[in-house]
């Protein structure tokens, strides 16, 4: 799998939880929805810089546990009447293992 990096099995991350991978491009959160679904998003709200990865996962959102921004984990937008954009990236599963494409 070219450009994707194995982060861990999917059972490694609580349900509405996350894990951090360090990389080139900044820390990137990698969350676990309540139905298994997986989202990577630069670990930094646009708002402030709060660390989105200790924020509270609900739905397909993550809460910025500074203020309280709401973001969009599928497409990264703040939730209205919020504004900015956290930087998305490529995640998912295969076999039970969380993989995270770096270009």
């Amino acid at each position: 799998m070219t450009g994707w990096i194995r982060v861990c099995a999917l059972d490694d991350i609580a349900p509405l939880g996350s894990r951090v991978v360090a990389s080139s491009q900044g820390d990137i959160a990698i969350f676990r929805t309540a139905a298994d679904q997986v989202f990577g998003l630069h670990d930094k709200c646009p708002h402030k810089g709060g660390p989105l990865s200790q924020g509270i996962v609900h739905g397909n959102a993550v809460t910025c546990p500074l203020h309280g921004l709401k973001i969009g984990l599928k497409d990264g937008e703040a939730v209205a009447p919020d504004k900015g954009c956290a930087k998305t990236f490529a995640v998912k599963l295969d076999a039970g293992e969380v993989w995270l494409q770096l270009k």
